[in-house]
């Protein structure tokens, strides 16, 4: 790389970092709890630095300042907060203050205006995401739930405590007991649970463990359904047989995470995201593509989430094996749910919606399955009006006096 585009990118480093000193954090205007102000001077401490000087220009500050940039877009008041969950349940089989201090932890949390006598639906974003993803979603859904959406614990704005934990079990717990720490903190009871992808994952194993706060499950390309032991996991069985394969198989138990590259690649890191960004979301577009605004502000948030201090990712080898097959299947207790449930995919989705259909088969609750045209695996984002749709229809029972009545809007299909 020439040295005049290593100092553009430098530059370009100042000038974020710029931004982010004029930004401010947060949106409520409370004063900060004992807990945030010792939380904002280790990062002071961290930063002594300037941006444009690191190797890695980020930070939790960084985050939660191009978090309220990105939000900017939407158009309904909020309240972004850091929620207290403590440093572990009594109990836990996992506690997620094995770091170098015991510090309580938080859950960055945006909760939106809404009507008054609403129904709560929790949004929970993917592996590598955070809430903010879910940007062109919140105006439409706000109009008729109250909507939280959080950043998982060890991703996006929330805190992100060295990663210790060493099986599925425990990797699974550190997900769940947080969750469960955060709705103690809000609350919160009977609420609709969202999740998309590995929050699809995390949400339908929250709801098997404490079904009696969850009223409707909506799992949106969930990722964790079947085991590399379906049938149609026989071509990348074959695959990883071949030295490539091989290769892949050893990074991935080695839980080398994509935002390692991110990382590595230091000031060209920023430049590798707008490659991706531009070239990922918008592809199953129904023509509401993303704006110049909309892309350079995801592309910003979405740089630091993910190359801040890695936490959460390295969840990844636990909960699955190579291919993103789930090592504890959500199918294999398929029997044993007790929420009603919606699965959503986009017709471009890679992941496989007969999975869905193989364990609908073994719940005992009801469950259905909708396909949404023109959009992937981030069908909220590639076609957002039809996502609305199909959320909207799942909650009928709560929004409509005569849910029988309502039929599955057109364009939508059901499998």
């Amino acid at each position: 790389m020439s040295f005049s585009r290593l100092r553009r990118s430098i530059l370009i480093s100042k000038v974020m970092a710029e931004e982010v000193a004029k930004s401010g954090i947060g949106s409520s205007g409370a004063p900060p709890t004992a807990g945030e102000a010792a939380a904002a001077a280790e990062a002071k401490s961290r930063s002594i630095w300037p941006s444009v000087l690191r190797w890695i220009p980020t930070s939790t500050d960084h985050i939660i300042a191009a978090e309220k940039r990105l939000l900017s877009i939407v158009r309904t008041p909020y309240v972004q907060e850091k929620v207290n969950i403590g440093t572990g349940p009594p109990g836990s089989k996992i506690r997620w203050f094995r770091s170098s201090s015991n510090e309580p932890r938080f859950i960055n949390t945006v909760t939106f205006d809404s009507k008054e006598n609403s129904p709560t639906v929790v949004m929970v974003h993917g592996y590598g995401a955070s809430q903010g993803l879910f940007f062109r979603n919140f105006d439409a859904l706000a109009s008729h739930f109250r909507v939280i959406a959080i950043d998982q614990l060890g991703w996006g704005g929330s805190s992100r405590p060295d990663f210790t934990c060493k099986s599925t079990e425990e990797t699974e717990a550190w997900f769940i007991d947080s969750f469960e720490e955060w709705r103690k903190a809000k609350n919160l009871s009977n609420f609709i649970l969202l999740g998309h992808s590995f929050g699809g994952y995390v949400a339908a194993k929250y709801a098997l463990e404490h079904p009696e706060h969850v009223q409707h499950l909506i799992l949106v390309g969930p990722a964790g359904v079947s085991s590399e032991t379906d049938p149609k996991s026989e071509w990348f069985t074959q695959f990883r047989a071949t030295w490539k394969g091989a290769l892949l198989n050893h990074l991935w138990e080695s839980n080398f995470t994509p935002q390692k590259v991110i990382r590595g690649l230091g000031p060209w890191g920023p430049d590798l995201v707008r490659r991706y960004t531009s070239a990922r979301f918008g592809t199953y577009s129904s023509g509401t593509t993303l704006t110049e605004d909309e892309s350079r502000l995801l592309t910003d948030y979405f740089y630091h989430t993910l190359a801040a201090k890695a936490s959460g990712e390295l969840c990844l080898k636990y909960i699955f094996s190579f291919g993103a097959f789930a090592r504890s299947p959500l199918l294999r207790s398929a029997s044993e749910w007790k929420v009603p449930t919606t699965f959503i995919y986009g017709f471009q989705d890679w992941m496989n919606y007969q999975g869905a259909q193989e364990a609908r088969k073994h719940m005992n609750v009801p469950c259905e399955i909708i396909r949404v045209p023109q959009g992937g695996h981030f069908v909220f984002i590639d076609n957002p009006s039809g996502f609305h749709s199909a959320v909207i229809y799942a909650c009928r029972r709560f929004l409509s006096p005569d849910p029988d009545r309502e039929s599955l809007p057109e364009g939508l299909t059901s499998a």
